[in-house]
């Protein structure tokens, strides 16, 4: 979905709900924006909806709508289509990312009751010998560390510690002081000190130049025998072959539904192994998911028109710290 007019994306009531006199630009922007056609259309408009395909708000699609004052980003990071122009020329930006979160966090903490009751290590018990009742494992007290307070982070963090499982919660974030943790319920701790206690490590930071291959090999070599690892935020966050590595070696397991690269090459180990379970980067809002960020981003409108604070809003300073 790229930059989108509102019918496109928009419940039939819209106009209804915005107020008659609201103008609904036609027909959807597709592909590029700085045709002939898209022009047309940006010239008139103050509000731009967009989505996961869309191009990059450049300086010269912006001095095609003079008139824009909002961008509504009906999918999660802002991050591909946000230039410096855009900051600079002082729009407000919206991004839908909180309802793109409830999905993620439903599937981040599937993975990690699977990864809390071994599921992955007892997935052929069928085909040869159910494990023993000494051999089972169970989630009540295992240790959770949690790599970024994110929005899906904090959420995760927060069903963690309401879960009668009773888990104990790691935090590694630089943004949040021992104060903050504490109201969280959470221990802060640095990296390395996550990977040597947590049984299962849950990876939610943003992908920036200082996150890359954040679990590195030396951290994964940290991790206690038996430990997993479960990352739904960005493949590059990890170290993919020393993940690997560790895997084939029986010592970790993984669920991953982000890969660096994505996707993984055909005959990659990763793909083969018993104790990993890879899927196609399919936590995030898809199939009839995805009308939730539509919504999402019809409420952003209203508030807007209404003269209320945006939910979504997005801040230049905030993209040294978010996805």
């Amino acid at each position: 979905m790229g930059a989108q007019v509102v019918e496109r994306v928009f419940p039939p009531d819209l106009r209804d709900r915005l107020g008659r006199s609201t103008r609904l630009a036609a027909p959807p922007l597709t592909g590029a924006l700085d045709g002939p056609d898209a022009m047309e259309v940006l010239a008139a408009t103050e509000i731009l909806v967009t989505g996961w395909d869309c191009p990059p708000l450049t300086r010269q699609v912006l001095a095609a709508a003079p008139r824009l004052t909002t961008v509504v980003h009906a999918a999660g990071s802002v991050r591909p289509i946000v230039t410096d122009a855009v900051w600079e020329r002082g729009l407000l930006v919206s991004s839908a990312a909180d309802a793109n979160a409830g999905p993620v966090v439903a599937f981040t903490l599937a993975a990690i009751t699977f990864a809390a009751k071994g599921a992955l290590a007892t997935a052929g018990g069928y085909a040869s010998a159910w494990p023993g009742f000494t051999e089972r494992v169970g989630a009540d007290a295992r240790v959770v560390g949690i790599i970024g307070a994110s929005r899906i982070g904090r959420r995760v963090i927060e069903a963690l510690r309401a879960d009668e499982a009773g888990y104990r919660v790691l935090l590694c974030d630089p943004y949040v002081d021992g104060a903050e943790a504490a109201l969280m319920g959470v221990e802060r701790v640095g990296l390395a000190e996550l990977c040597r206690r947590s049984g299962i490590v849950s990876v939610h930071a943003p992908q920036l130049p200082a996150t890359q291959g954040l679990l590195s090999a030396e951290m994964l070599a940290l991790i206690p025998d038996g430990g997993v690892v479960v990352n739904t935020a960005r493949g590059a966050l990890l170290d993919t072959e020393a993940l690997a590595a560790e895997c084939g070696s029986g010592r970790l397991s993984a669920y991953l539904d982000v890969t660096h690269p994505e996707p993984l090459p055909a005959g990659h180990p990763l793909l083969s192994l018993p104790n990993v379970l890879v899927t196609p980067h399919i936590a995030g809002a898809q199939g009839s998911e995805v009308r939730r960020l539509g919504l999402y981003a019809v409420e952003e409108v209203e508030r807007l028109v209404r003269g209320s604070e945006l939910r979504g809003r997005t801040g230049r300073g905030d993209m040294v710290r978010v996805a």
